[in-house]
């Protein structure tokens, strides 16, 4: 039995500190929750992500036998082998440009 309503207060406030406890834990286990899903979904945006770049790499390194084969039928060898830099553009219409491009942007 209590004593006194001191007594009676300090359950009141023992309640609701278990109270808040476990309001406290259940929000971690929501805020946890949430972590994992957004990491979940980090994990799938970057398997997705290097599938884009190997389909992205794969499409590069085509057009760019292509445009050799092109430049082959013509009979004519390509101007310049070397890759291309922002620096060092290559004068004219060349359809190996884009692809030198397109290479310089994935590697760096």
């Amino acid at each position: 039995m209590l004593g006194s309503n001191r007594d009676l207060g300090m359950l009141v406030e023992l309640g609701e500190e278990v109270e808040d406890d476990s309001s406290v834990e259940a929000e971690y286990a929501a805020i946890n929750s949430m972590l994992d899903h957004i990491n979940s979904c980090l994990d799938h945006l970057v398997e997705k992500n290097k599938h884009l770049h190997a389909r992205l790499q794969e499409l590069l390194e085509s057009n760019q036998q292509v445009c050799l084969e092109f430049q082959q039928q013509l009979g004519r060898a390509p101007r310049d082998a070397s890759p291309w830099t922002p620096g060092n553009p290559q004068p004219g219409p060349n359809p190996v440009y884009l692809g030198q491009a397109l290479a310089w942007a994935l590697t760096t």
